[in-house]
C-alpha cells in the first residue's frame, strides 16, 4: 500500500488546481459528502460570491438497491444548470459509477454549457471512461481497501483507509 498522503496539504494542491481551472461563469458542485465539505471550504476560500452546489449521486446509482438512501443525500443546486460551467467536486475518484451517476442527477435540472471534475485523490481502478481534470494526487490501493475523506470538528481535513466489506 502507498502511504497515505497529507488531505490538509492535499486540499492547497486542489485550490491552486481549482483556482486555475476557474472561468468567470463557472460554479462549484460538491458531491456528497466529501466532495461537499471540499466545495464549502473551496467556495470561502477562493472568495467566490453565492453559494455552491452539492449533488447526491444516489437516486441514479446502479448499486441503489444494495446500498439504499443516505440520509446526508440531498441535492441542492441553488443556480439555474442550463448553460452553467459545472466544476464538480469529489474527494476519491475510483470506479466513475459515482461520476455516472451524479452526472444523470445533474441533467434532471438542466443542460449545462460543460461538466468538469476536480478531485482530491485519483486512486485509479476505473470501470467507466472518467477522467479527472485536475487530482490533487494519484494513489494506488489494493481493491479490498476504501479511502475516503474524514472532517474533524475544526474543519481538518484527513484521510483514512478502510477495509472495504
Amino acid at each position: 500500500m502507498s502511504a497515505i498522503p497529507d488531505a490538509e496539504g492535499l486540499y492547497t494542491g486542489l485550490l491552486a488546481g481549482v483556482k486555475a481551472l476557474l472561468r468567470p461563469e463557472t460554479r462549484l458542485v460538491g458531491i456528497t459528502s466529501g466532495g461537499a465539505w471540499l466545495v464549502e471550504r473551496l467556495q470561502k476560500d477562493l472568495g467566490l460570491p453565492g453559494a455552491p452546489g452539492v449533488i447526491s449521486s444516489a437516486m441514479h446509482r446502479d448499486d441503489f438497491a444494495r446500498r439504499g438512501l443516505s440520509a446526508s443525500a440531498q441535492t441542492s443546486l441553488p443556480f439555474d444548470v442550463n448553460g452553467t460551467d459545472v466544476l464538480l467536486l469529489d474527494d476519491v475518484l475510483y470506479t466513475g459509477r459515482t461520476i455516472r451517476a451524479v452526472l444523470n442527477e445533474l441533467f434532471d435540472f438542466g443542460r449545462p454549457a460543460c461538466v468538469r471534475l476536480a478531485v482530491l485523490v485519483d486512486r485509479g481502478g476505473r470501470e467507466l471512461p472518467v477522467a479527472a481534470d485536475f487530482a490533487a494526487a494519484k494513489l494506488t490501493l489494493p481493491d479490498t481497501q476504501l479511502l475516503a475523506l474524514a472532517r474533524a470538528d475544526d474543519g481538518a481535513f484527513s484521510l483514512k483507509v478502510e477495509e472495504n466489506k
